[in-house]
C-alpha cells in the first residue's frame, strides 16, 4: 500500500491529509485561521499556519494510525494562493521529505479540489464548476490537461459574497445565503456574463450601494445570491452543451451552497445530465485533496527536487499535465 501525506496552506486553512493508493482517506485535519475582523491577512495567516503545523501533523498521524516513516511521499499545495501561506506549507513539506528521505510533490490547489471531488463522488468525465473564495472557473479534462472554458474576469464568486456579508455586518458565507432566505424582493443588479466568462466586482459594488440606500439586508442578499448563481448556472450550461457531456461536478468552498446546487440540478435535469457535488468535508481547502492528488502524481513520477519546489502564487490549472489521466 502506498501512502502520501498532503499539506494544504493556500489561504486560511492549514490542512494535513493522508491518502492511500486504494482511494482511502485516512486523515483530514484542518486548522483554520479566523481574523478578528475583515478578510484574510496573509502574514497573520502564515504565522497561524506555522504555529499550528506540528499539532496538525501529530493529529493526522494519530488519526491515520501510522508513523511518519510509513509514508511514501510528501505533497504540498504549490499554488495558486497567498505567497506567505504557500511558503509556510512548502517549508513544512520540504522539511519532512528531506528528513525522511521521501519524494516531494508540488500539487496545483485547483486540480486537487477537482480530483478529490472525482474520487469521493465517483463521477467519470465531468464538466467542473470550481467556485470558492479565491477561484471561480469552469473546466474539463481534455487531452491530459484541465482546460479553462470560462472564468471570472475579476474577483471570485465566493469573495464577492464574503465581502458583501462582511460589509453588511452579517459575516461571510454562508451568512448571505442564509439571510437571503428571509428576503421577499429581488432588486436588479448588473448581470455580467461575457461569453464564457463572468464578472462580479460590479455586482458587489451595486449591492453595497443598495445597503447605503437603506434597502433591507435580506432583500439585498436575495438579489445578490440569485444574480451570482444565475450567472454561474448560465455559463456552466453552455459548457455542458459545448462539450456534450452528461455530468457536472461542483467543487470548492461554495459547493456547500444549497441554492447554487438546486439551480444547477434543475438545469442539468432539463438537459438530461447529472450534477455531482463534493461532500462538505472536502469542499473547503483541506489536506486530503493534496494527499490524494499527490498520490496520483506519484504514480506517474511527477515529483520535484527540493531546489525546484518554489511556490507559484498565480499558478493556473492548465499549466499542469494530468499525467495520471487515461
Amino acid at each position: 500500500m502506498t501512502i502520501v501525506l498532503g499539506i494544504e496552506s493556500t489561504a486560511h486553512t492549514f490542512g494535513v491529509g493522508v491518502a492511500t493508493d486504494e482511494g482511502k482517506i485516512l486523515a483530514n485535519i484542518q486548522k483554520i485561521y479566523r481574523p478578528a475582523k475583515g478578510g484574510i491577512h496573509p502574514r497573520e495567516a502564515a504565522q497561524h499556519h506555522a504555529a499550528k503545523a506540528a499539532e496538525a501533523l501529530e493529529e493526522a498521524f494519530k488519526t491515520a494510525g501510522i508513523k511518519p516513516s510509513d509514508i511514501d511521499a510528501v505533497a504540498f499545495s504549490q499554488g495558486p494562493g497567498m505567497g506567505p501561506c504557500l511558503r509556510t506549507g512548502a517549508t513544512v513539506a520540504r522539511t519532512i521529505a528531506t528528513v525522511l528521505g521521501k519524494p516531494l510533490i508540488g500539487v496545483n490547489h485547483g486540480i486537487a479540489h477537482i480530483e478529490i471531488g472525482k474520487l469521493v463522488t465517483g463521477c467519470g468525465d465531468p464538466v467542473v464548476l470550481y467556485v470558492a473564495g479565491g477561484n471561480t472557473l469552469i473546466t474539463a479534462l481534455i487531452n491530459k490537461r484541465y482546460r479553462i472554458l470560462g472564468e471570472t474576469l475579476d474577483i471570485a464568486a465566493g469573495n464577492c459574497l464574503d465581502s458583501f456579508g462582511i460589509t453588511a455586518g452579517i459575516g461571510p458565507m454562508p451568512a448571505p445565503e442564509i439571510k437571503a432566505g428571509e428576503g421577499d424582493t429581488i432588486y436588479e443588479l448588473p448581470y455580467r456574463v461575457k461569453g464564457m466568462d463572468v464578472s462580479f466586482s460590479g455586482i458587489l459594488t451595486a449591492a453595497e450601494k443598495l445597503l447605503q440606500q437603506g434597502k433591507p439586508i435580506p432583500n439585498v442578499c436575495l438579489s445578490l445570491t440569485e444574480t451570482v448563481y444565475s450567472m454561474l448556472t448560465e455559463v456552466t450550461e453552455r459548457a455542458l452543451a459545448m462539450l456534450d457531456r452528461s455530468s457536472l461536478l461542483l467543487v470548492g468552498g461554495l459547493a456547500r451552497s444549497r441554492r447554487l446546487y438546486n439551480m444547477l440540478e434543475t438545469m442539468c435535469r432539463d438537459r438530461g445530465a447529472r450534477v455531482y457535488v463534493v461532500p462538505d468535508e472536502y469542499a473547503g481547502d483541506n489536506g486530503a485533496m493534496i494527499a490524494w492528488t499527490g498520490l496520483l502524481m506519484l504514480r506517474c513520477g511527477a515529483t520535484l527536487p527540493v531546489e525546484q519546489s518554489h511556490v507559484k502564487p498565480r499558478m493556473r490549472i492548465d499549466e499542469v499535465e494530468a499525467c495520471w489521466s487515461s
